[in-house]
C-alpha cells in the first residue's frame, strides 16, 4: 500500500502502542476502583472503543481495506472521545489517560485516510 510522505517509521508503532495500551490499562483499573454509579456506563463505552480498535486492527492490516478501515476508525474515535467523557464522570484521572490514545487514534485516521486515497 502506498503511504503519505508524514508516515512514522515502522519502529515508532510498536512503543506508541505499548504505552497507549499501558494508560488505557491504567484507566480501566481506575475506573473498577470508584463507586461511581457511572462506571457501568464507562465500562461499556470503553468495551465498544476496544472493540472498534481490534476490528480496525482487522479490517486495515488482515483484510488491506482502508475505505472500510476509514468508516471504522472514524467510529473508534467517536466512540473513544464519548468513552473519555463518561470517563470523566466517574474518573477524571482516567479520562486523562485516554487523551493521548485519542490523539494518537486521530493521527492513524489521517493516516488512514490518506492511504485510502492514495490506494
Amino acid at each position: 500500500m502506498a503511504k503519505p510522505s508524514f508516515t512514522p517509521p515502522t519502529w515508532v508503532f510498536a512503543p506508541v502502542w505499548t504505552v497507549l495500551y499501558a494508560l488505557m490499562a491504567i484507566s480501566l483499573y481506575l475506573l473498577s476502583q470508584t463507586q461511581n454509579e457511572d462506571k457501568t456506563v464507562a465500562y461499556a463505552a470503553f468495551l465498544a472503543q476496544l472493540a472498534l480498535n481490534v476490528a480496525w486492527t482487522m479490517i486495515f492490516f488482515g483484510l488491506r481495506n482502508p475505505d472500510f478501515a476509514l468508516i471504522i476508525i472514524i467510529a473508534l474515535e467517536a466512540t473513544l472521545l464519548a468513552t473519555i467523557a463518561f470517563s470523566r464522570k466517574v474518573s477524571l484521572s482516567a479520562a486523562l489517560l485516554l487523551v493521548p490514545y485519542a490523539v494518537w487514534v486521530a493521527f492513524a485516521a489521517l493516516l488512514n485516510y490518506y492511504i485510502a486515497i492514495l490506494n
